[in-house]
């Protein structure tokens, strides 16, 4: 479905929480989440389906996102969705670091990002190949093991970033209990890798 907003000054969201960041480096991390909504990826195991389909969610002012932001105590806003590097986000991220706000982006990949982030989370997926620039600019490469195969594919993935990237392999949260024993297994072997989790769901909290 092709919207229509002005993405200089809006941007479709699905939903805007303050919590606890989950899973990765910033795990523990308060933080301020604004999941955009549209995604074109695919994932078979994707835990926020409905957030594809960005006709089915609001459009918002990015000056109401900011606002909403810095009644918080947070000094830290992560960019999600969805596929959030499918719109431009220059506007949204400068408008974040004029409070002091540091950003993050947790991405595919599959698209080129506009906008200055501070924290590029890479992960990934087999559905939907991503950019060249993806490699150059991830901080952070986030994998998620639902298969066997997942771990050489991991692999192929951490050979084409920077060597100051952080790697991470996460368990698919359904098969949990199959994969995080192979995970912390393989991961004893290549100590280049760390454990990500969903802390969050541990938690219950979003």
């Amino acid at each position: 479905m092709q919207l229509d907003f002005d993405s200089t000054r809006e941007l479709p969201v699905m939903e805007q929480f303050y919590t606890i960041q989950g899973e990765g480096s910033y795990s523990g991390r308060p933080a301020y989440f604004i999941r955009l909504a549209g995604c074109d990826v695919g994932c078979v195991w994707c835990d926020v389906k409905e957030s594809w389909d960005a006709g089915e969610h609001q459009i918002m002012q990015i000056s109401k996102l900011v606002e909403n932001v810095t009644e918080t105590n947070t000094d830290f806003c992560v960019i999600t969705g969805g596929e959030p590097a499918m719109y431009p986000l220059n506007t949204l991220i400068d408008a974040l670091k004029s409070y002091g706000i540091e950003t993050a982006i947790e991405t595919s990949g599959c698209y080129p990002l506009l906008g200055d982030i501070d924290w590029y989370c890479f992960s990934p997926k087999k559905f939907k190949a991503p950019t060249d620039e993806a490699y150059t600019k991830a901080n952070e490469l986030k994998v998620v093991i639902a298969h066997p195969s997942d771990f050489e594919w991991a692999e192929g993935h951490a050979a084409k970033v920077s060597k100051d990237c952080q790697l991470f392999l996460q368990p698919e949260w359904s098969k949990q209990e199959r994969f995080l024993p192979q995970i912390i297994d393989y991961i004893k072997s290549h100590p280049q890798w760390r454990v990500s989790l969903q802390t969050h769901k541990f938690m219950n909290i979003p």
